[in-house]
C-alpha cells in the first residue's frame, strides 16, 4: 500500500486498487478545515479530533448521509462516508452552531 498526498488529505490504495480518501479535521471553536473536498464514488474517511470541552462540539452530524458520531475530547474518531452524488453537503454539531461543508466533485477529478 502507498500514500499519496492530495491537498490536506491522503488517498490510500490497497492491492485490490480500491481507494479511500482520508481527511483529518480538528474541532476547536469550529471545524478546521471547515470545507472538505471529495470525489463522487470514492470512499471518504474523516477523522475528527476534538480539542475542546464545549458541549456543543460533542457530536458531529452529516444529515444527508444519515450519520453522526460522538467526539470525546482528545480522541480521534473516524466517520466513513461514500459520497455518490456531486454537490455540497453540510455537517454540523448537534446544535447546528458549528458548521462545515463537504464538496463532492464529479468522478475523475482530483479534489484540491
Amino acid at each position: 500500500m502507498f500514500l499519496k498526498a492530495i491537498g490536506r488529505g491522503f488517498v490510500t490504495r490497497s492491492a485490490d486498487t480500491t481507494a479511500r480518501r482520508e481527511i483529518r479535521v480538528r474541532v476547536c471553536g469550529g471545524y478546521v478545515p471547515d470545507t472538505i473536498r471529495a470525489e463522487a464514488g470514492v470512499p471518504l474517511r474523516i477523522v475528527f479530533r476534538r480539542e475542546e470541552s464545549a458541549p456543543c462540539s460533542e457530536q458531529v452530524v452529516f444529515p444527508a448521509f444519515g450519520k453522526s458520531a460522538t467526539l470525546p475530547p482528545g480522541e480521534q474518531i473516524a466517520v466513513d462516508l461514500l459520497p455518490e452524488e456531486p454537490g455540497e453537503y453540510e455537517f454540523t454539531c448537534a446544535l447546528g452552531m458549528l458548521r462545515g461543508k463537504l464538496v463532492v466533485i464529479p468522478s475523475g477529478r482530483v479534489p484540491a
